[in-house]
């Protein structure tokens, strides 16, 4: 069959419907699939054999049946080629998409579509950060990543000719990989986990709709505060003022975040440490991590990094294991500016009128005209109003202050913690890391164990959940929190240290850490396994991550079966099926799809009765699932008690509770049958691995992957995301368990979606089996071990050493 496939891709790259791609070729629909199959395998990279490119560096990458590479060399600018090269490999288009989004630059190649987020990362000045902080790097990061960059465009010349299938439906070639790319790349991810404006902007429209009082003050509540990561009695208090030093300023919502823990040699069935840690992030094909072994000069590490930059984010050396979750301090904040008809082009500080500063962005937009935006900056920052949620934009002028524009060690402490030898050794590389503030918990094999809160946090006069007086020195930063401030334990009695994205400390605690944890319950969840077991083993762990309680579902469910009781029949049936429930967000739990369709009915019911239609799309809409507490705590807590008068009275919550449950029941027998038995949590909790390319034409068709039904939701310790069509769309994609009693070292692993991100792959997707069923990898650090798994071997050689034709 001759086709142009060239032309055949481009127009399915402009949303072209295979349908019409084919009756314009003259093709059946069988011939297109056998032809794309083959377009996708012709293009997949060579993993066996020798290079023939001009690496300049020797090194070896062994894979594993998984396609994880374990990467040999006899140097580390060696090794960090070759991790370049197999990143580059497996995940080009990933790598060059991601680049695009640090650097603003994806409305070249995606159109209009990406215009707005584009805006966003020039006019928070993503770029230029990277920039700068390139140059302050020290000579011995720089070298690592510029032989990681090295490696990259090696790979890029090895494929030119059939690069991933994604360029050529776009129509373009990467442009050279650069040091300054990988460090944007973790610049927009240090964006990703601490920016959001949405933490700061519903709250403060909340506070405009209903004032600062009772009601207020129930909207953005957190859940389960007193879950703290330590316990009084593990730090030095504070002393004093009786007032507490820091609150919950409104954060994200669990379904996003990560679990983490450590059990200590007392309770652990080897006698050793036990660690597990799996971040939290949304499901996609590929996903953002990438698994791979390092071995070469100082390294010998396997985990998972980030697509694009080098180093390991999750993982264990010989010596010691770590993992992260967000900490959820707050690293920015939102200003109202003072501006003035008589002062133009100035704003107000301290009683004088300062100038301006301003800068042209200019932003190529494919298919459309190129943009040239000015941006604005105050004394705080560049003035965000076009970029905030559209609720907001009203509200401006407004600016921020983010304390990733400050220099930051993070791209060299992913080096130095990687060869770390013991706790100790682990903890003072993390000094000079800025940004984000993460959790980590850490171990070692000589028994020690640990958690400290990395990053630095603002020191600021007061608390507040809104926007900032930027003309008031009072409101300004007064410095940061020292390294040595920030929250961490070693070893506390208790023989064990979890982190869920909940608060650090009690309110007690020494410095105002400005956390915006919004909810304890994962890790209250993660406190009664622990301490239901008098040891636990490595095997124990790996269950406890799947872990599909529902703690909201035990608190809130016997208020509602008991309000549904007066209800009609429908109603006392759902009660009947509720009251039966064992709580847990399993496949096969007709109750789970009940409590989760009240729960997104009765959110809108609590949202109309306090707030206008405008406010309400801001109370209920995907923005306010980033704040503390929130419609869906408070409204779960209504069913028990409404303490701030949200409603008239308790006959009024009851009847819009019971008609709240009606519509719920109503909208699933439509989507599900009029048989409540069968309505089962599998039948709408399905897996979503979108690729970024989804919403073009048919391509999700061709690119996606998923569709089981899966457990859990978006607040229990197995988290796999909760939205209103009830799709899993995010959560534990990556799963990681060591226990340091194993010998050889070793490590034991889960990714969703699997390693690679060419679509022909066998290990496109190739995971997802063994993560719904929970069948862990285990990665070996020995090379015996390593060389028994391989499957294939690629050697790279230095020109003069070239190893032969290809094989």
């Amino acid at each position: 069959m001759a086709v142009d496939s060239l032309r055949i891709l481009r127009r399915l790259g402009d949303g072209e419907s295979v349908d019409s791609v084919c009756a314009s070729v003259g093709i059946s629909r069988d011939q297109f699939n056998a032809w794309w199959d083959a377009e996708q395998k012709r293009r997949l990279s060579r993993l066996h054999g020798c290079t023939q490119a001009s690496v300049g560096a020797a090194a070896q990458i062994h894979r594993d049946g998984h396609g994880i590479p374990h990467i040999y060399a006899d140097t580390e600018a060696d090794l960090f080629v070759g991790y370049g090269y197999a990143m580059a490999q497996d995940r080009l288009f990933q790598m060059d998409y991601l680049r695009r989004r640090a650097l603003g630059r994806v409305s070249e190649i995606m159109g209009p579509e990406a215009f707005e987020y584009d805006l966003l990362v020039r006019t928070v000045g993503l770029h230029a950060i990277a920039e700068r902080e390139v140059v302050q790097l020290p000579a011995e990061t720089v070298s690592l990543y510029e032989a990681f960059a090295q490696g990259v465009n090696c790979a890029m010349e090895d494929h030119h000719d059939q690069p991933p299938i994604e360029f050529d439906l776009l129509g373009y070639r990467p442009e050279p990989w650069r040091p300054v790319d990988s460090i944007a790349l973790l610049g927009e991810l240090r964006w990703y986990l601490t920016g959001r404006f949405p933490v700061i902007a519903v709250p403060e429209m909340a506070k405009r709709a209903l004032g600062t009082g009772q009601l207020y003050e129930a909207f953005t509540t957190p859940e389960a505060a007193s879950e703290t990561i330590l316990h009084s009695g593990e730090y030095e208090s504070r002393t004093g003022d009786s007032s507490p030093p820091h609150e919950s300023l409104g954060g994200l919502d669990d379904t996003t975040g990560s679990n983490n823990w450590v059990i200590g040699p007392s309770r652990s069935a080897s006698g050793a440490p036990i660690l597990a840690s799996d971040p939290h992030i949304a499901f996609g094909a590929p996903g953002c991590w990438y698994q791979a072994h390092l071995i070469g000069g100082r390294f010998n590490v396997a985990g998972a990094g980030y697509a694009g930059a080098p180093g390991i984010i999750f993982g264990r050396n010989e010596h010691v294991a770590w993992g992260i979750t967000n900490n959820i301090s707050s690293q920015r904040d939102l200003y109202l500016e003072r501006t003035d008809r008589g002062h133009p082009d100035a704003f107000l500080y301290d009683g004088q009128w300062e100038p301006a500063r301003k800068r042209v962005e200019r932003i190529v937009v494919r298919g459309g005209r190129t943009h040239e935006e000015v941006i604005w900056s105050s004394r705080n920052g560049p003035i965000v109003d076009r970029v905030l949620p559209a609720f907001a934009r009203h509200t401006g002028p407004v600016s921020l202050r983010w304390a990733g524009a400050m220099p930051c060690a993070w791209p060299t402490v992913l080096l130095r913690s990687s060869t770390a030898e013991s706790c100790v050794d682990l903890e003072s590389s993390l000094d000079g890391w800025v940004v984000p503030t993460l959790s980590m918990v850490f171990a070692d094999v000589d028994g020690r164990f640990g958690f400290r809160a990395t990053g630095e946090v603002p020191l600021r006069q007061s608390n507040t959940r809104g926007y900032r007086r930027g003309w008031d020195p009072a409101d300004a930063w007064e410095g940061m929190i020292p390294f040595s401030g920030m929250p961490s334990v070693r070893e506390p009695e208790r023989g064990w240290i979890a982190s869920a994205n909940n608060l650090p400390a009690p309110p007690d605690y020494p410095y105002p850490l400005a956390n915006m944890s919004p909810s304890g319950q994962r890790a209250r969840r993660i406190r009664q396994l622990v301490e239901s077991c008098q040891t636990i083993s490595r095997q124990d762990v790996q269950s406890m991550q799947y872990d599909a309680l529902s703690l909201r579902a035990v608190e809130a469910v016997p208020s509602l079966v008991s309000i549904l009781r007066d209800g009609n029949a429908h109603l006392r049936s759902a009660a009947d099926i509720l009251d039966d429930w064992d709580c847990r967000m399993d496949v096969d739990r007709p109750a789970a799809t009940l409590f989760e369709e009240f729960q997104h009915s009765w959110n809108t019911t609590v949202a109309i009765e306090r707030f206008s239609a405008d406010a309400r799309a801001m109370a209920i809409g995907d923005a306010a699932a980033f704040v503390a507490g929130g419609i869906g705590s408070l409204s779960l807590r209504l069913l028990a008690a409404d303490d701030a008068g949200w409603f008239p009275s308790t006959a009024a919550r009851d009847d819009a509770v019971r008609a709240a449950m009606a519509a719920a029941i109503a909208a699933l027998a439509e989507r599900l049958g009029g048989n409540m038995s069968t309505w089962t949590w599998g039948r709408v909790h399905t897996l979503h691995l979108r690729h970024v390319l989804s919403d073009r034409g048919d391509l999700g068709a061709l690119l996606d992957r998923g569709g089981q039904p899966v457990g859990g939701n978006g607040f229990v310790v197995s988290n796999t995301g909760s939205s209103s069509s009830h799709a899993a769309e995010g959560g534990a994609n990556f799963r990681l368990v060591v226990d340091l009693a194993e010998c050889p070292a070793q490590l034991w692993s889960l990714d969703v979606a699997g390693q690679s991100g060419q679509p022909g792959s066998p290990n496109y997707v190739d995971q997802t089996t063994d993560w719904l069923e929970g069948r862990y990898h285990r990665i070996p650090l020995e090379r015996d071990e390593v060389v028994a798994a391989t499957v294939s071997v690629l050697t790279l050689e230095p020109e003069e050493d070239r190893c032969g034709p290809n094989t």
